[in-house]
């Protein structure tokens, strides 16, 4: 028999009352548990960080140079699910283009995206690694040898010992050899080029001077003005897609590929330093990353865009296309000849003289014995490229 307690003035049994208890502390047990599942449900609301953002200047205002910079920059940020931001901003928005690796160096952009010519004054070991001498090589060679061969830490020891400049840089995007570019009249020897007032940058201005060429140095956007103004009689900048752009068409009908001036270039890409060091491991690691997957889509798209802009300026502009002559080529190789001991005497730029040929003699050589005849194979299928 249960045992009987009054509450109240009620009788109540005590399995009524352990019922009773048992029901609170489960009502009590419930509260805590719909408690904790709104906690769950309706988290608390937490601000999401703000991206870090970088200042990137190009030398480019426009054309596909500065569509390969905004490659750039698309990738970085698409790769870094917004987390680091690169405003890319416009030839001459900060600085002039002859400054920005000084502003980036001090700080005032956070980076820049150009190539080495355009600092060769401060030293001539710029121009090796862009518009340096053909050794036989090609752009991608040239990356090769950056990447693997030693290149990217005689970089550094020229900005950090020579220079003394707080940079970190990367190299992108394997320009093809520039063409000999766009005379007023039809050349057909070294003798006919003799003379004329020709715009070229880096080292090749001592090598087409040495060939009797009276040299300007000019920016991109410069070159066709000047052409128009009779102020040079020749040009080249790099590639059919710039040079349409820039409306060369227009002040010259006489287009020239293939030449050892210019034949191995690429962007570079530089950050201030410190600015880079204070990212975060992902951050850096997205920078350099970025820059090598821009550099195998421009190759691709260079590719495509060049070949196309070659002949809309034969069809649509009435140019004649034409293969550089056999003989310039050969007293352009001469003329390196008689230029690079000028500048050997420098140890710094003989070092990198002697890196590039010790990567270049290995690599020539297995890839000239191992290259088939690609040109025989063309011109068994489509007959003369030109």
């Amino acid at each position: 028999m249960n045992d009987v307690k009054k509450n109240n003035d009620k009788v109540v049994s005590s399995d009524e009352t352990g019922e009773s208890n048992n029901r609170r502390k489960f009502l009590k047990g419930s509260l805590a548990a719909a408690a904790g599942t709104a906690a769950v449900g309706f988290p608390m609301i937490a601000t999401a960080a703000k991206p870090t953002v970088l200042k990137l200047q190009g030398a480019w205002g426009g054309g596909i140079f500065k569509e390969y910079a905004v490659d750039y920059v698309k990738r970085v940020n698409e790769m870094s699910g917004g987390s680091l931001k690169v405003d890319y901003l416009d030839v001459g928005a900060v600085v002039k283009t002859a400054e920005m690796q000084t502003a980036v160096h001090k700080g005032v952009i956070d980076g820049a995206h150009y190539v080495t010519a355009y600092w060769y004054s401060k030293n001539a070991a710029a121009s090796l690694f862009g518009t340096g001498p053909c050794w036989g090589w090609t752009a991608n060679q040239l990356l090769g040898w950056i990447h693997y061969g030693g290149g990217k830490q005689l970089y550094e020891e020229l900005m950090r010992d020579v220079l003394k400049l707080d940079i970190v840089g990367f190299f992108s995007g394997p320009m093809p050899a520039q063409p000999l570019g766009w005379f007023r009249k039809e050349v057909k020897s070294a003798a006919d080029i003799k003379g004329l007032k020709y715009r070229t940058v880096g080292l090749a201005a001592n090598v087409m001077q040495e060939m009797g060429m009276s040299v300007v140095q000019l920016p991109g956007g410069e070159i066709q003005p000047a052409m128009e103004r009779g102020l040079i009689d020749a040009a080249e900048f790099n590639n059919p897609t710039s040079d349409k752009d820039f409306g060369m068409q227009d002040v010259a009908k006489n287009y020239y590929l293939a030449s050892f001036h210019q034949s191995q270039e690429s962007f570079e890409i530089i950050f201030n330093a410190k600015k880079f060091k204070s990212l975060s491991d992902e951050h850096k690691a997205i920078l350099k990353y970025a820059a090598e997957a821009a550099s195998a889509d421009m190759s691709w798209k260079a590719q495509h865009r060049y070949s196309n802009d070659l002949i809309a300026l034969q069809k649509e502009h009435g140019v004649t296309v034409r293969r550089t002559p056999q003989s310039i080529m050969d007293e352009q190789l001469k003329a390196w000849d008689k230029v690079l001991p000028k500048f050997m005497k420098d140890p710094f730029f003989a070092k990198v003289v002697a890196s590039q040929k010790d990567w270049m003699k290995r690599v020539g050589s297995f890839e000239l014995t191992n290259a088939p005849d690609y040109e025989g194979a063309y011109k068994h299928y489509f007959g003369n490229p030109v």
